[in-house]
């Protein structure tokens, strides 16, 4: 049986980052394994043809339980199913989320995850095409452009938002996210730069990687609580790997929690009633499922649009804040763009663009757990959209904003009839209707293994996860909230941030090793964070400062 330092199970948007980072050291082994097939299909490289790609070949396509707030619809959740994972299926848009994000992060004990301690992690991977600045970095491996040139309508868009009263802002990841302006893609030379182009492809040929396709992991290995590796299959046989030092999990949102059940790792009630037995009792796995929504307004154009060649359809937005929102990052997200994104049931026109509006702070959260014990099958999720009238009536009051700015004179010499939701539904009842039967994921789930230092925690701020040894989750589903905006560029980050954690903790072992340290005096962050979420610590009552 073959050993490895590191196994990474999952070559999505931080799985990559992961597996490049940690075997720029020669000494480190690493082996990537991911359950879809290699990222060769045309499409996913043309970003125009991001909408072919959900529900194809190289997308898992996920559907919740029937949602009761959406008349029992079950909802449509693409994930990436090949390398790259999602990053290779997204739309490419490049939006780090909130400055108050990651302050929020830190002040739920979540220590060293500030804004001020992620920006050099988003620098780090990052060659902006505009240049280097104090947001920006031009000598990452990703790539992030411009869209050029946008289509005029959009262009219109941005100047209805102004003339509204609302800042211009061409950079919303930088000193404010707030305004309106033109969105960025990770697009290299008009092709997609997912995370498999931009950090594996080129150091494939590193002789301490080792990447295997088609293998889908299936339970985790143990000894005693410490995770010595993990089981898979590839074609067809049942394979096992053994780590020297961690399994680092990055199968996402739905996948990562899945695993971890499957191993024993969870709420021990729901793992008995399975059958699975108990090695860790986490009762947050796979709770504290967050989202956007998205719900769509679309017009006829009456002369001919077409979006940029390598845009994805959306290439402008508005941050902002809805009437009598107390949170101090931005609630909405507007997208806009030359194309007929349509709800099912609508018939597109020959020409045509769309404005929709998402809430990028939901108050529902959802869960996620086993169907069966067949590692095949989905997992099984609700996501409990709309659960809350707060943000019906929100969302109401956005579409209605967005009707707004598309009826301005802006896009007057543009706009034909509106085709979605229509001219007919007025009234803030028949809008609520519309957007129960209508609305859709902006496909960015996270928080199921949640980071922090809380009972439901399933990860402490080095992403270990609690209970057991040799184990961390590395992907957006550690998110204990969801940011501001699109989710793949945050989850680079915590790739970024993760490899050098994994490499700060291997340094710090090396260290004790050298010296022949049996009682570690300094306790580690992943230590305190047990302690501090336990009660319990060796050198303090309770009641003292930790």
């Amino acid at each position: 049986m073959i050993h490895y330092d590191y196994v990474v199970i999952g070559a999505g948007s931080a799985g990559c980052v992961v597996a490049n980072r940690l075997t720029e050291d020669r000494d480190i082994t690493v082996l990537l394994l991911e359950a879809g097939n290699p990222d060769t299909k045309p499409e996913i490289y043309i970003p125009s043809e991001s909408m072919s790609l959900l529900g194809s070949e190289v997308d898992w396509a996920y559907f919740s339980e029937p949602e009761s707030y959406l008349n029992n619809r079950k909802m449509f959740c693409p994930r990436g199913k090949v390398l790259g994972g999602s990053s290779s299926i997204n739309f490419m848009m490049y939006v780090r989320g909130n400055h108050h994000d990651y302050d929020h992060w830190q002040s739920l004990g979540s220590l060293g995850w500030s804004y001020q301690d992620v920006l050099p992690y988003f620098k780090k991977s990052e060659h902006q095409q505009r240049g280097a600045s104090k947001y920006h970095a031009i000598d990452g491996e990703l790539s992030v452009t411009d869209i050029k040139p946008s289509a005029v309508v959009s262009q219109r868009f941005i100047d209805a938002c102004v003339a509204r009263g609302y800042d211009y802002n061409p950079d919303f990841n930088g000193a404010e996210q707030k305004g309106a302006g033109p969105y960025q893609l990770t697009v290299k030379d008009g092709k997609r730069h997912s995370a498999a182009a931009a950090f594996l492809l080129p150091i494939f040929q590193r002789p301490n990687l080792t990447v295997i396709t088609g293998a889908l992991v299936t339970r985790l290995l143990f000894e005693g609580t410490r995770v010595v590796g993990v089981e898979y299959v590839h074609e067809g046989k049942i394979h096992q790997a053994r780590v020297n030092q961690e399994v680092i999990l990055s199968a996402g949102a739905f996948d990562s929690p899945k695993l971890l059940l499957l191993s024993g790792i969870g709420d021990a009630d729901h793992l008995q009633a399975m059958g699975i037995p108990v090695v860790a009792d986490l009762p947050g796995v796979g709770q504290n499922l967050q989202d956007h929504i998205l719900v769509s307004v679309v017009y006829e154009a009456t002369q001919a649009v077409y979006p940029a060649v390598s845009s994805n359809g959306v290439e402008a937005g508005l941050f902002l804040h809805s009437e009598g929102n107390p949170e101090i990052a931005p609630d909405l997200q507007f997208f806009f763009g030359p194309i007929q994104f349509l709800p099912s049931g609508y018939t597109p026109s020959e020409f045509g663009f769309t404005g929709a509006v998402s809430l990028t702070h939901l108050q529902n959260v959802g869960n996620v757990g086993l169907r069966s014990l067949d590692p095949n099958d989905p997992p099984m999720f609700q996501m409990n959209y709309l659960q809350y009238e707060a943000d019906v009536q929100r969302l109401v009051a956005a579409l209605k904003l967005m009707r707004q700015l598309l009826q301005s004179r802006h896009f007057d010499e543009f706009r034909g009839r509106e085709i979605a939701p229509g001219a007919e539904i007025q009234s803030d009842e028949a809008i609520e209707a519309y957007i129960r039967d209508a609305c859709s994921t902006v496909y960015h789930p996270v928080g199921t293994c949640k980071m922090g230092v809380d009972a439901m925690a399933v990860v402490d701020p080095e992403l270990r996860v609690y209970g057991v040894e040799g184990l961390r989750v590395v992907d957006a589903s550690i998110m204990p909230t969801i940011t501001t905006g699109n989710t793949n560029a945050p989850t680079i980050m915590i790739g970024e941030k993760a490899a050098d954690l994994i490499k700060a903790s291997r340094d710090r072992q090396s260290f004790l090793a050298q010296y022949n340290i049996q009682n570690e005096r300094i306790y580690p962050l992943g230590e305190l964070s047990e302690t501090i979420r336990s009660g319990r610590n060796p050198e303090m009552q309770r009641g003292e400062m930790v």
